[in-house]
């Protein structure tokens, strides 16, 4: 007799349904993993080729920035230079430099015949440059210094005029002393260069 077999195609365990949702998460994330790849592979091109594109430029204007230069001398760049530095000094030292002058034009036009200036004095102060003028002098009378004082005081260049010490010498005329200030405008050096715009017109005969 012969021995029954019995076989079933059936299996004996259930199929978990972890075995069948494995496949597809692993080729997701392979996907992401190529396109991250391809993502960064495209990106450190795009880089490079940017880089070598800088460089280009760069190497393009140093070399039209040697061009420019050649294109002017060295020895005559250097000798501008230098002359521009010595014209700035002398225009700072020009600036600063104070003319005397103005003031005699200024005693000359206002002082009376009956008035006499015997000493002359001047202070220049380095911090303000401000001029301080000291004078002694002789008058024809108390009347005449009077007068004087007017006008010194009239003349807007002319800052704060002090006539003191006044007496009689032996002849009778009266001895004084003098001291004011000057408007800097007036003593200023370069503005006595330049020539006046309101000056009138000279016409040379024909």
């Amino acid at each position: 007799m012969e021995p029954n077999f019995q076989t079933s195609f059936i299996p004996k365990k259930p199929v978990t349904a972890s075995n069948i949702s494995t496949s597809p998460r692993v080729g997701l994330l392979v996907f992401v993993s190529i396109f991250i790849f391809l993502t960064v592979l495209v990106a450190t091109g795009g880089l490079y080729f940017y880089k070598q594109l800088m460089l280009r430029s760069i190497t393009q204007m140093e070399s039209d920035l040697n061009l420019a230069k050649s294109r002017f001398e060295p020895s005559k760049i250097v000798q501008l230079q230098v002359l521009d530095k010595r014209l700035r000094a002398a225009n700072q030292i020009l600036s600063r430099h104070v003319a005397i002058s103005p003031i005699f034009k200024i005693l000359q036009s206002i002082t009376m015949k009956t008035v006499q200036y015997t000493r002359f004095e001047y202070d220049i102060s380095p911090e303000s440059s401000k001029v301080t003028i000291k004078m002694e002098g002789v008058a024809v009378g108390y009347r005449s210094v009077a007068l004087q004082s007017d006008l010194f005081a009239e003349d807007d260049n002319l800052i704060d005029p002090v006539f003191s010490n006044l007496a009689l010498d032996r002849d009778g005329t009266v001895l004084f002393d003098l001291e004011f200030s000057i408007n800097p405008s007036l003593i200023n050096y370069k503005q006595t260069l330049e020539p006046s715009i309101d000056a009138p017109a000279v016409t040379l005969p024909n």
